[in-house]
């Protein structure tokens, strides 16, 4: 998952001030005393976490909000006619140290927050959202960009810079800009209250993971587990094991652990963990969902999706309720075969229960060890952490674009288990600093995603600083950090994302490497997973921990061969998700919301989505972080159509060589380093050829 840096992803992250005075409160012109307010002297101004403290955030984004601030006033109160330099280009300059302290905090927040850093974020919301407004809803600055908007033909404006103009125009009048000012107050009051909801939300998401933890005591509790599994479950606060709760709903050890009342108590917790527990989110769900469709509305639409799609590949949410109708019958067509054979499984195993969600993934895997004679713990010691780091998702990187890496140990991080690693092109060129911070701890929040500390930009002379978090269950002092299929592949994903950010060759910081809409963004992710099986690739990094064995032929085919078991269950339960998150934000400005679980429940049910009773959504809408805590609202759906996209372009590698340096860097220069210059579909048809289709993701999935 990649936080996309367009307005509509940053209803929450953008900054801003309302206050009409020159400095903000608690603002300082000292900067010498607070490093966050110069430019780091590291390499590629990479942040010297030795120096930045939890006191510096507060007073450094203060006085970022108040440098904003005053040139706002500069370029709305010029005198002068309106040019590209002193509007458009001014505007992109205005937020240079916000945007530099704005990148460490919610770098921080996101994962390695403490009290201090969520005390901040809590009070800062609603000024960010305020100075958004105070960009956005400012009649002044949008008369400017308007009157250039309207004369662009005539402005002689290189194709960037044109891109950079169209985009501020379209997000003044997305923002609003063109309300009257009374429902500007409104919606500026609308801005502020989501912007602190959203942070009250992921607040109580962060406590709700944290305090659903499961301690269990005895031994027998934990069957299945292995001797490192336990000692890395040793719970540090009392006695016996303490399993920590991952963002969804199902959990990693459910495969595994052999006794039911446990598997059913872990589910559980997750499944309640914000639901009538101590942190409960539904009245806050609910309130962000009525305020977004009071939002739409105000804005002239029928909904909030309306609003949010605008500027997406799918446009209306009639498309992407077209894309789910293609996909539902298939999916849950699948799942019920794959419930049948699992329920056959628990009565082979001598067992009489019917399946329930809980009892899923554990006799999956033995359906899928009967079938292709494959289990889970066979694969996983070929697949050391460092090692399918740098033997495979590096090593893919060299062989389809021609990097290289370098491990540099004396970049200062924010964690001791953060990995930071130079970037270099073919001919030896310095590409940019890559960060690798892959531990689940309690301070960091669950999922995974890449960021910026730095963004690539000509105008600053700027090479990005690149992070991915990940949430893989340490292990224990000693052991290896041997991973899932699954963990494999969302390494090779999120450093998907990374390429983007660092392939990114743009003037512009607004228009750089991923930011893009977020049905086009998780593409180059979801894409570059195609590459942890390409067999030149599994070959190199596949290496047994222990004995550095290559992998055998025979574990490579049955993991081929199982590529597409369990996909009717993967399928659904996106699907579920997504459905979710459109039902949430298609309601209508007048809809009262009684029930947040009689909601969720009307939802699945009216879409067919609930039709096989052990297959639970993926997020339930509770501890849906996406799109109740972070930029995905009417936009989780972005996963299955750049699933398609994905699909659709691993096919063109397949008809065109595979695995080339041609076919890379075809790939780099037509797509992953246009950065946002061009409209998404031309980008991808001019390089594809042809439109995407939905069949070879169908044919993947096994669902066709």
């Amino acid at each position: 998952m990649k936080k996309v840096s367009t307005l509509l992803m940053l209803t929450v992250l953008f900054t801003a001030c309302n206050d009409s005075k020159s400095k903000g409160e608690g603002a300082t012109t000292d900067k010498g005393e607070n490093p966050l307010l110069v430019e780091s002297t590291l390499p590629y101004f990479a942040p010297d976490f030795t120096k930045i403290k939890n006191s510096h955030f507060k007073p450094a984004l203060i006085q970022g909000i108040a440098e904003q601030k005053e040139a706002l006033a500069e370029i709305a109160n010029n005198t002068e006619a309106a040019t590209f330099e002193n509007t458009i280009l001014a505007l992109e300059k205005s937020d240079v140290t916000l945007n530099r302290v704005r990148n460490i905090f919610y770098a921080l927040t996101g994962a390695h927050t403490n009290d201090t850093l969520q005390a901040i974020q809590e009070e800062m919301a609603p000024k960010f959202s305020e100075l958004r407004d105070a960009i956005y809803l400012n009649d002044k600055l949008f008369q400017r960009v308007k009157s250039l908007y309207e004369s662009k033909e005539s402005l002689d404006l290189d194709a960037e810079s044109l891109k950079l103009l169209e985009m501020y125009f379209e997000d003044f009048e997305i923002a609003g800009a063109n309300l009257p000012a009374d429902k500007k107050e409104t919606l500026k009051a609308y801005n502020s209250r989501l912007a602190t909801l959203t942070t009250t939300f992921n607040k109580t998401l962060l406590e709700a993971n944290n305090g659903g933890a499961v301690v269990f005591t005895e031994k027998s509790d934990l069957a299945g587990l292995s001797d490192a599994q336990l000692k890395s479950l040793e719970n540090k606060d009392g006695e016996g094991w303490k399993v920590t709760l991952q963002n969804t709903t199902q959990q990693p050890l459910l495969q595994t652990m052999e006794n039911r009342e446990s598997r059913e108590k872990l589910f559980t917790s997750a499944w309640k963990r914000a639901d009538g527990s101590a942190h409960d989110t539904k009245d806050i769900i609910v309130e962000i969902a009525e305020l977004r469709a009071k939002k739409g509305a105000l804005l002239g639409f029928a909904n909030y999706a309306e609003w949010s799609l605008q500027n997406t590949m799918a446009r209306k949410p009639e498309k992407v309720f077209e894309l789910f109708n293609g996909l539902v019958p298939a999916a849950t067509a699948k799942a019920k075969e794959e419930a049948a054979e699992i329920q056959e499984m628990i009565k082979e195993k001598g067992d009489d229960f019917t399946l329930e969600a809980w009892d899923w993934n554990h006799y999956a895997e033995m359906v899928r060890i009967a079938k292709y004679d494959l289990d889970e713990n066979q694969i996983k010691p070929y697949f050391e952490l460092k090692t399918v780091l740098e033997k495979g998702v590096f090593y893919a990187a060299e062989k389809l674009y021609g990097l290289t890496f370098k491990a540099r140990t004396d970049i200062p991080t924010y964690h001791e288990d953060v990995m930071v690693y130079e970037l270099f092109e073919e001919n030896g060129e310095t590409l940019g600093l890559f960060y690798g911070d892959f531990y689940s701890r309690p301070s960091k929040r669950g999922g995974a995603w890449m960021s910026n500390f730095v963004t690539q930009s000509k105008l600053y002379n700027k090479k990005p600083v690149i992070y991915n978090v990940c949430n893989y269950p340490k292990p224990a002092e000693g052991e290896p950090a041997l991973l899932t299929y699954d963990e494999v592949s969302t390494l090779f994903h999120e450093f998907g994302h990374a390429l983007h950010g660092f392939f990114a060759d743009q003037q512009y910081p607004s228009l750089s490497g991923t930011s893009v809409s977020r049905d086009f963004v998780e593409f180059p992710s979801q894409f570059n997973e195609n590459w942890a099986l390409y067999p030149e690739i599994l070959k190199n990094y596949a290496l047994h921990y222990q004995t550095g064995e290559q992998i055998p032929q025979a574990l490579i085919d049955k993991i081929k061969k199982s590529g597409t078991f369990n996909q009717g269950y993967s399928l659904t339960e996106n699907l579920a998700a997504s459905n979710l998150d459109m039902q949430w934000h298609t309601i209508s400005a007048d809809t009262a919301i009684e029930d947040a679980n009689e909601f969720e429940r009307e939802a699945l049910n009216k879409t067919k989505l609930d039709v096989v009773k052990a297959v639970p959504p993926r997020y339930r809408s509770t501890y849906f972080s996406h799109i109740f805590g972070s930029g995905y609202a009417a936009g989780y759906y972005s996963y299955l159509w750049t699933e398609m996209l994905h699909h659709d372009a691993y096919n063109w590698f397949e008809n065109n060589g595979g695995l080339t340096r041609e076919n890379g860097q075809r790939f780099r220069e037509m797509v992953l380093s246009r950065g946002n210059t061009l409209p998404l579909e031309k980008m991808y048809s001019d390089w594809r050829g042809s439109d995407p289709k939905i069949e070879p993701m169908l044919k993947a999935r096994g669902v066709k």
